[in-house]
């Protein structure tokens, strides 16, 4: 195995709580290797790339997975202080971005798998499903100092089923607003003291939701996209003297948010924002606080914003968030942001071997992905400490990159982990030059970019 920088140790001793040491030792080792290695990311190419290869007892590096006692939500909880603690300022909130990606696997013996909607295949015109396994992921929203655009960092990943497979498996069905409040209600209690905003698609726009975030010891925010023709009420008034009965718990019906886009004495504001891309958008808004119902469910206030473009180079949209005092403008940034997750899910697939992965057992199944999530960001905490303030960038003349990508911080990384152990500079007469550094320089970077 690689001799491993001073400050990469010491990073990875945050967690060793979370095992017993013959464990954490191993899984520092599959760690080190899943970070080096192209391809697919199995235990035995992680092995290959630690010099591993002839250690007649692997075995035990796949128990790491499948039987090793260690519990997935206090990694997540490290991991996630980790990163507020190299990342967050502490007079600024948390702002945890959520969405759920799919894992596309097949086989008899994968009993977690299911049919979902596939976003990346399907279309406008067409839905798509695919067979395989949906992950909730909860992403930590951070500032880099290598890139203009914040990232965002996993640090939570949880296995979902589809309604047949629960029925299949004779287990209770959640969905994913019922898991996003499992999980947000862990953010809450592993983090008591600091603001909380949770951004998530329409997915997430559900009321029970809502209330729940809103129901918490201490509130956390949630912002999402708004149905159209979501159900509006006004406040209730004062109940009358005299009058008998419980209070009203919502006022008269309001306009649906479409209504407002056609009623041509709806007050717009126009803004300029940050939009996706980071170029600057001119957009016309408004925005009030109301009370959204759902039947069979207690109204929620919340305050939407509507959304429309003068020059319709986007559709009209509306977003909310449950906290009535934030501004229009502080919820569309926010909701703009989530973009970010999906460039991880991208970022993840491409680098980290996301859905080459070859475990069958269940407990493998539950740990692994989860496991390649959590490291994307352990390497991106690893090259902050590598290179505080500017990272190394590969470059061309015929192009020219203005800031870094994750493929530069997984090469920046890799090219420390090697240099660290395997490579030393020669003295300046040496007295014999085995590789020159025409030929040395080339091999080192297809072995740190390689994917």
């Amino acid at each position: 195995m690689p001799t491993l920088p001073p400050d990469i140790v010491q990073l990875f001793s945050f967690f060793a709580i979370a095992f017993t040491a013959p464990a954490f030792a191993k899984a520092v080792t599959l760690a080190v290797g899943a970070i080096l290695a192209p391809g697919r990311r199995t235990v035995a190419s992680a092995l290959r790339m630690v010099g591993l290869a002839d250690d007649e007892h692997f075995t035990n590096y796949h128990r790491v997975l499948n039987r090793d006692r260690w519990s997935p939500w206090v990694v997540s909880r490290l991991l996630l202080a980790l990163l507020i603690q190299v990342f967050v300022a502490a007079d600024l909130p948390i702002i945890v971005l959520i969405d759920d990606t799919l894992e596309r696997r097949k086989g008899k013996k994968i009993r977690y798998k299911g049919w979902f909607h596939d976003a990346i295949l399907s279309t406008a015109h067409r839905v798509v499903t695919s067979l395989g396994l949906r992950w909730l992921c909860l992403a930590i929203l951070v500032p880099v100092p290598w890139s203009d655009r914040p990232w965002a960092l996993p640090f939570m990943t949880v296995l979902t089923l589809s309604p047949k497979t629960s029925q299949r498996l004779g287990k209770r069905h959640r969905t994913l607003a019922e898991w996003a409040a499992i999980s947000i209600e862990k953010v809450r209690r592993w983090q008591p003291e600091r603001e909380i905003v949770v951004v998530g698609d329409g997915s997430y726009a559900v009321v029970e939701l809502v209330n729940h975030c809103q129901g918490l010891s201490q509130p956390v925010r949630l912002v999402s996209r708004l149905r159209l023709d979501a159900v509006l009420h006004a406040f209730p008034g004062p109940q009358p003297k005299g009058k008998r009965g419980p209070k009203p718990k919502k006022g008269p019906r309001l306009p649906s948010l479409a209504e407002c886009l056609s009623d041509p004495h709806t007050t717009w504001q126009t803004v300029k924002l940050t939009w996706y891309g980071g170029y600057q958008k001119t957009i016309e808004l408004t925005s009030d606080v109301s009370l959204w119902y759902r039947r069979g469910q207690a109204p929620v206030p919340m305050r939407w914003v509507l959304v429309r473009c003068p020059k319709q180079t986007i559709k009209p949209a509306a977003f909310f968030c449950s906290d009535t005092a934030v501004s229009a403008e502080q919820i569309l940034q926010w909701f703009i942001a989530r973009w970010n997750i999906e460039v991880t899910f991208e970022e993840i697939r491409a680098h980290m071997g996301f859905e080459t992965q070859r475990q069958w057992s269940n407990r493998a199944i539950e740990r692994t992905t989860p496991c390649l999530f959590g490291l994307f960001s352990l390497v991106v905490v690893f090259a902050k400490a590598l290179f505080p303030d500017s990272l190394p960038i590969r470059q061309a003349e015929w192009y020219p990159k203005d800031e870094a990508t994750f493929s530069d911080v997984l090469a920046a990384v890799r090219c420390q982990f090697w240099k660290s152990s395997n490579i030393c500079n020669s003295s300046e007469n040496p007295d014999m030059l085995l590789i020159p550094q025409s030929a040395l320089l080339p091999l080192l970077e297809v072995a740190c970019y390689s994917t």
